[in-house]
């Protein structure tokens, strides 16, 4: 680890947040002497997050805990281009109302975890369209385009993996790049932000950003970003084979949630403690040295911690009781995800899917081959089977740890 000296650096640094950082020393220096604003970019293209962007949260989570200012910055703007990198196909273009719904109920997830005010040190949300809405072409080309170099931009990874394979990268998509430096240079102007942070595909993006401000206004600005979060068997973080894992309750139950974190490899655990719990360093060393069946316990104080982080203590309480009186009494949770029956009748495959345990009725029907279908604690062996529903629920599993009841409408 490298020898920082501000708190900031080296609660990222201890808790395995930092992959790349602009001018340690001096972004170092500057922690110890001042408040530092710092952003991150969020586009709204769903109404919830999902799990692949906790890593940033808790990003701005560790940095208003080091006492510094995080600033949430929707892309109200950017938003209406879309982020092109490491996108295979452009994005679909939304509307300004769709836009402004998905920020207002994104918002809500950022509430549990930071504390938003007036204070030097309380967070703030920002939407870029403030400014690029506002912005005339011909004065931005003349101001700012000036400042880019098209040869560099198509050298970035995110422009080269679309032309490399010959699909097609739109103007629309290519100026995203430019507008998000301007953000960097327009936040450091409003609110006086000096730091940028994201993940490792954001690298060229915010050293364009640091370049834009040290040009236009000879402001020193930094970057930071993090590893790229993956599984120890190399999957992506947060992919399921029921989709993904959504931040907001009305996206995917407690629950659930809570069953995502129960699942982590053992190899993740401690990893995955530091990251997205508040748990004290020497309570994680303790707790990933825990071998055997014994890392189920961690794994259940690591499901505990971010469902209450995420959805409030109470629902974390609800889902690991509920987990308890699946797998060690045999019976169905009260929180367990339900789907009303309409007349008690219902194939096994829409079941699956109604119920979140299969992402598509393909998934589904691959499930059932698979022999990872149950119901009533019996394997499911027809695709075609018919489940009759009558006073008492009934329970669909897929595999050992995913379940829901159905019930009668």
């Amino acid at each position: 680890m490298t020898a920082y000296t501000s708190p900031l650096l080296r609660l990222l640094d201890e808790r395995g947040y930092i992959h790349q950082v602009t001018d340690a020393a001096a972004l170092d220096a500057l922690a110890n002497k001042q408040v530092v604003p710092g952003y991150i970019g969020f586009d709204p293209t769903a109404p919830s997050l999902h799990v692949g962007s906790l890593v940033q949260i808790m990003l701005l989570r560790r940095l208003q805990q080091a006492g510094h200012k995080p600033i949430v910055l929707m892309g109200g703007g950017t938003g209406k281009v879309g982020d092109p990198s490491f996108k295979d196909e452009a994005r679909k273009l939304m509307t300004v109302d769709t836009i402004a719904a998905n920020i207002a109920s994104i918002r809500t997830v950022f509430e549990r975890f930071l504390t938003f005010g007036d204070g030097p040190s309380d967070a703030v949300m920002l939407d870029n369209a403030e400014w690029l809405d506002k912005l005339e072409y011909i004065p931005f080309l003349r101001d700012i385009g000036q400042h880019f170099s098209v040869n560099r931009m198509l050298s970035f990874d995110s422009v080269k993996l679309r032309l490399d394979r010959e699909q097609s990268l739109s103007f629309l998509e290519f100026n995203y790049m430019i507008l998000q430096a301007y953000d960097f240079l327009e936040l450091s102007r409003r609110a006086g932000c000096r730091l940028q942070l994201g993940g490792s595909d954001q690298w060229g993006n915010i050293v364009n950003g640091i370049e834009l401000a040290r040009r236009v206004d000879g402001t020193e600005v930094f970057g930071v970003t993090t590893p790229l979060i993956t599984t120890a068997d190399g999957g992506k973080m947060g992919k399921t084979m029921s989709g993904a894992v959504w931040l907001n309750e009305d996206q995917l139950s407690a629950y659930d949630y809570w069953q995502f974190w129960r699942n982590t490899d053992d190899r993740d655990v401690g990893r995955f403690l530091r990251l997205f719990t508040d748990l004290p360093l020497d309570e994680i060393a303790r707790l990933e040295a825990l071998e055997g069946a014994e890392i189920n316990e961690a794994k259940k104080i690591l499901a505990n911690e971010a469902t209450a982080m995420c959805r409030g203590r109470a629902a974390a309480d609800e889902a690991a009781e509920t987990a308890r009186r699946t797998f060690e009494e045999g019976t169905a949770g009260e929180a367990l995800p339900s789907l009303a029956v309409p007349g008690g009748s219902i194939g096994i495959v829409d079941a699956l899917v109604g119920l979140g345990l299969a992402a598509s009725k393909n998934e589904a029907r691959r499930l059932i081959k698979q022999g990872g279908a149950r119901m009533a604690g019996e394997k499911v062996e027809d695709e075609a089977l018919m489940v009759t529903v009558g006073a008492d629920p009934v329970r669909v599993s897929a595999g050992k740890k995913n379940h829901g009841l159905l019930t009668r409408s």
